[in-house]
């Protein structure tokens, strides 16, 4: 299967060369020159833009940018590939959008002739690497048999949720919520210890193995400790899901009172400056606000990796 992954950042370069190991021709696009350089010294080809495609060539793409503004744009945009693809290509749309969007999208391109699976992931930098995600996906059934064999090479789990485009969205819009509340409450639960005096190594041990454990808590303390900011999800990214959970929220006049309080701490992480940092680092807020001495990076000798 001929293919291109639209987004090479950490879980995008994770799928690209996943399916290029497992014997796909893959075409990775992305506008960052580093993100093109590593992908083809792994033996894809990379383009920096969407318009560079052979859309002649491509039987199926997989969208993995950073929200719904780059999907619209990389799609329908100026120089925008769907009306050049093939009728019958498929799209696995994996960038997390607000359901009400994936609905309207996969109409659209029904009616264009392409078929669209509404296709979330979940797992991580190092699940994508692997070929381990999870995937949330709902579309027609044609879009799911001509998916079979790429899905299988990235994904440990598949489920199949349904005919309807926004089902896939639906459910990872409350992984995000749980996601993003976990990661704040990490962050607080690890700066309070250490603000009480706890040694921060021995209190990620001693809760891993205990009631108060969580993935997240398990996954991105040790960033923490190890003084690691490098971002393999970064704080904007909750500051974008978090939002697409509180205007859903909204439309339905559902209270999230959690997860209104977690997209605060995300938007003060990003207010001081470290929106591009990866997301455990919304503990800097409370080392900001009480001065708590958080972990030093081995490499530079700072907390700022």
């Amino acid at each position: 299967m001929r293919c291109a992954v639209i987004g090479l950042g950490a879980m995008g370069m994770g799928v690209a060369k996943t399916l290029l190991a497992k014997g796909f021709d893959v075409t990775g696009c992305d506008p960052k020159e580093s993100a093109r350089a590593e992908f083809t010294e792994a033996g894809g080809r990379a383009v920096a833009d969407a318009a560079a495609l052979d859309s002649e060539a491509l039987d199926a793409l997989v969208l993995l940018v950073v929200n719904a503004a780059q999907v619209e744009q990389v799609l329908f945009g100026e120089q925008g590939i769907a009306a050049r693809l093939r009728p019958g290509t498929l799209l696995i749309q994996s960038t997390t959008i607000p359901p009400g969007y994936a609905k309207e999208l996969g109409a659209r391109l029904s009616a264009m002739g392409l078929l669209m699976l509404d296709a979330p992931v979940s797992g991580g930098a190092k699940a994508a690497a692997e070929g381990r995600l999870t995937v949330m996906a709902s579309g027609p059934e044609e879009a799911f048999a001509r998916a079979a064999s790429l899905l299988e090479a990235i994904a440990a789990k598949v489920w199949r949720l349904g005919a309807a485009h926004g089902a896939g969205s639906t459910v990872k819009m409350v992984n995000q919520l749980l996601a993003g509340v976990h990661i704040a409450a990490a962050a607080e639960a690890l700066a309070l210890g250490i603000r009480a005096g706890a040694d921060p190594q021995t209190l990620f041990e001693v809760i891993s193995t205990s009631a108060g454990s969580s993935w997240m808590w398990q996954n991105r303390v040790p960033h923490i400790l190890a003084g690691d900011d490098r971002p393999l999800s970064a704080v904007n990214i909750f500051v974008k899901d978090l939002g697409i959970v509180l205007d859903e929220a909204r439309r339905l006049t559902f209270p999230l009172p959690l997860a209104a309080s977690a997209h605060q701490l995300f938007l003060a992480a990003a207010a001081h400056g470290e929106g591009d940092k990866d997301d455990a680092f919304v503990i800097r807020v409370f080392e900001a606000l009480t001065g708590i001495p958080l972990p030093k990076s081995a490499a530079t000798g700072s907390s700022t990796a």
